[in-house]
């Protein structure tokens, strides 16, 4: 059954290219349009589209606005279309918060090498979001209370902000004893390293994940998100207002330090070199045709499982493709230890799938497991 869209957004030149462009797969079916974030939230309800493309800046109402009238009335998974500028990254990390599931930038060519990339982008994202059921009844979420305040300033506390509400994901899982997958026991390995990979869904996942950490977290911790290059910066500056642990977007030479998270840069490679105490990163620019991400899971992990060994915890979150599933064979091979998110908690379940059906991970974790899970393992929780 074809994937239904309503499509929003003020321009009709923008509404028109992006119809024409979705109606080229035959999976889908643009049901609708709607010129303002007003109408949009009444012909979310009166249509019932299995997904909306959503502009962010609209007159009447915006497009923030609007995601959180649809997401308390009639959830919808949401693709948000964002300009590559600093206040456009700001306000699409807004509208994540607000419930949206990803996000493209206007001219998502920029994001793809040719024109035919960015039309099979477009609709294989469309399709992978649209297929994502949510449930009509939606409550109010409160933040978790596992949640650590954010880090203090020389003179006071940064404000506390609020968390994604995310409250149509489904609860963990639990164990046929009934004992929660979070409270398993330790393997008792020793780690040096963490490293995540993710896509579409990854940053409310990983702001769902890294918020849980303490300050004194043991290791460094690697992130590689598929994200335009304009977004990372603003990306890792939103994360580390909102953790413990200190997050920041990727240098060249940058050395690994307990307790900081580094963002692989958008449009880049992340690498990880040296021994010992002197382990830095390398983040370069790549023009192999070879590799489609950039950055790319499977190169930071193969560079990890190189420098590391089987010294670390890797983890595979939502996205789409396979993005990771080399790397992590790499890591498997040298003693890693491998974890996927599962597939209830997923916005796309593409990559952990690609992990989970290649045998590579030795646990399925829920999002809201894998935080506690972490601390447990590596023993800091």
């Amino acid at each position: 059954m074809a994937v239904k869209v309503l499509v929003v957004d003020d321009s009709s030149f923008f509404r028109r290219r992006v119809s024409e462009i979705l109606e080229q797969d035959s999976d889908i079916q643009v049901i609708g349009f709607a010129v303002n974030g007003r109408e949009a939230v009444e012909k979310a309800a009166q249509l019932r589209p299995d997904m909306i493309t959503m502009d962010v800046e609209m007159p009447v109402l915006d497009g923030i606005s609007a995601v959180k009238e649809i997401m308390a009335s009639n959830p919808t998974p949401i693709l948000m279309f964002s300009s590559l500028t600093r206040d456009g990254a700001t306000a699409t990390f807004d509208a994540l918060d607000a419930g949206a599931m990803d996000f493209l930038p206007k001219k998502f060519e920029d994001i793809a090498r040719n024109n035919e990339d960015a039309i099979k982008l477009l609709q294989n994202k469309v399709k992978d979001i649209g297929r994502r059921r949510l449930p009509r009844t939606f409550k109010a979420a409160t933040p978790p209370k596992s949640v650590i305040p954010a880090k203090p300033t020389t003179s006071t506390l940064t404000p506390s902000i609020k968390q994604p509400d995310r409250s149509f994901q489904r609860a963990a899982p639990k164990s046929p004893s009934g004992t929660s997958i979070a409270s398993m026991r330790a393997s008792g390995k020793q780690y040096q390293l963490v490293a995540i990979g993710t896509s579409t869904g990854g940053p409310v996942a990983l702001q769902t994940i890294l918020t849980q950490l303490p300050a004194n977290f043991p290791h460094p911790i690697l992130l590689i998100q598929h994200m335009p290059a304009a977004f990372t910066p603003a990306f890792a500056a939103r994360l580390n207002g909102l953790c413990q642990i200190k997050v920041k977007e990727a240098q060249q030479g940058d050395r690994l330090q307990p307790g900081t998270a580094y963002l692989a840069p958008g449009g880049q490679q992340m690498m990880v070199e040296g021994r010992g105490a002197n382990r830095t990163l390398r983040v370069f620019e790549d023009h192999s045709e070879r590799i489609s991400y950039k950055p790319s899971v499977d190169v930071t992990f193969a560079s990890a499982a190189k420098t590391y060994q089987g010294d670390v915890l890797a983890i595979v979150l939502t996205g789409m493709g396979a993005d990771g599933r080399d790397g992590a064979r790499m890591l498997k091979q040298t003693g890693a230890t491998i974890w996927a998110q599962d597939e209830k908690s997923c916005v796309v379940y593409g990559m952990p799938q690609a992990i989970a059906n290649a045998g590579l991970s030795s646990e399925s974790l829920a999002l809201n497991d894998v935080a506690a899970r972490i601390k447990r393992e590596v023993g800091c929780g």
